[in-house]
């Protein structure tokens, strides 16, 4: 085993249901399925810590102790967790092959800094890859070091790690660089889509008595000029 590989100790799961999952989660357990390779699916549970710091790495490959037979690489096919708490509620492994190439979604990071007065859009989250199970990367890089306005890196120009090729679309837009807005050119367009959308505001205590002051004071040079 690589030491890039994480290897998990899992028990045989023999109840199912949702009050099973429940008792399973009490134990500091996490629910899963492992299949794939014609062989007939394992129901299990996962150490729960250990898997939660595992799947840190969407990709990561995991060498999966079963019980009774032997051990099975695997990556994590579907991770369902809880919309609130750290707690990941059940996990779908799916066994793979030394050897095998097999087809992953990698983040995309970006670094460096584009040139003055840019804002940099990260359009695609994350690109489609095929590459080696044995070598899959934890995420793809685009540097936008000095990147002018209207520069677009699309997904074939976002360089790949050796021995993976890209899956997703080519002309793909990953990274959009375009001209930042000034405060002043942001505030008019905000007021000119709420003129649009019929939005009115009331008038605040500061304007309201700037207005007042205005109006005094034309008050006072009328009635001069009558004097």
């Amino acid at each position: 085993m690589s030491s890039d590989e994480i290897r998990l100790v899992s028990d045989k799961r023999t109840e199912f249901g949702k009050g099973a999952a429940r008792k399973l989660r009490r134990a500091e357990k996490v629910p899963a399925v492992l299949y794939g390779h014609g062989e007939a699916p394992i129901h299990l549970a996962l150490p729960f810590h250990d898997t939660f710091q595992a799947l840190k790495n969407p990709n990561a490959l995991l060498t999966i102790a079963v019980d009774g037979e032997g051990d099975q690489l695997a990556l994590a096919k579907d991770v369902q967790r809880d919309p609130i708490k750290p707690i990941i509620e059940h996990v779908d492994l799916v066994i793979v092959k030394r050897g095998e190439k097999v087809t992953v979604e990698v983040p995309v990071h970006v670094e460096g800094d584009a040139a003055p007065e840019t804002v940099v859009t990260l359009d695609a989250q994350t690109l489609e890859i095929e590459a080696d199970v044995t070598n899959l990367p934890e995420g793809l890089t685009v540097s936008v070091e000095g990147l002018e306005v209207g520069t677009q890196v699309l997904a074939s120009q976002v360089e790949m790690p050796a021995g993976a090729t890209l899956v997703s679309d080519p002309e793909l837009l990953v990274v959009n660089i375009t001209q930042q807005i000034s405060a002043e050119e942001l505030e008019a367009e905000l007021a000119e889509a709420e003129a649009e959308a019929g939005i009115e505001h009331d008038e605040s205590d500061a304007e309201a008595a700037e207005a007042a002051e205005g109006e005094s004071s034309e008050g006072g040079e009328e009635s001069s000029e009558q004097e």
